[in-house]
């Protein structure tokens, strides 16, 4: 089973990326483990790149979340069994990010870069509700449901969410 996690900043990709790679005992790879180097600095891009064919290649079976439209995307959406789009609402992923923030605050969670504590600003507020969600976004979302059909789900709410993971044994 390959499974592609993609979504808005906040929606849960990391936490249903951690549900379902133990439910189905297959790796996991958080993105943004790859995109940060300590301090938020990002990574370079080639680096990153060949750290994702490395981990594609390596493992039959996964889980991945993240967006990252630039990074060995064409072989994550081809390979992938299922693409699951966490199209929650922006004051939904605000209330998330803020509840995250709130229990990982001053510390690194697992879904994150070594030396990237969790952090709320309004950079990433903003992001949250404005320049995460543009068009170039959307357009991109729109794009992957167009042309992978079969194995695209979106997942609006939580309630969608909760029915998903009903339909898939309880996870």
């Amino acid at each position: 089973m390959k499974i592609m996690i993609i979504g808005y900043s906040g929606s849960g990709k990391s936490t249903l990326a951690e549900k379902l790679s133990r439910y189905y005992s297959i790796p996991r790879l958080h993105m943004d483990t790859l995109q940060f180097q300590p301090g938020w600095q990002e990574s370079d891009r080639t680096w990153m790149q060949a750290e994702m064919k490395h981990f594609l290649t390596d493992h039959s079976d996964w889980v991945i979340d993240g967006n990252y439209s630039w990074c060995c995307y064409e072989e994550r959406m081809e390979q992938a069994d299922q693409i699951i789009f966490l199209n929650f609402s922006r004051w939904n992923c605000f209330f998330r990010a803020w509840k995250r923030y709130r229990r990982y605050k001053g510390r690194v969670r697992e879904s994150m870069a070594a030396g990237c504590p969790e952090r709320f600003d309004w950079a990433f507020i903003r992001w949250i509700f404005w320049d995460g969600r543009q068009e170039k976004q959307k357009t991109w979302y729109q794009s992957i449901a167009k042309n992978y059909p079969d194995k695209f789900i979106s997942i609006k709410n939580q309630k969608e969410l909760d029915a998903f993971l009903e339909n898939n044994k309880g996870v």
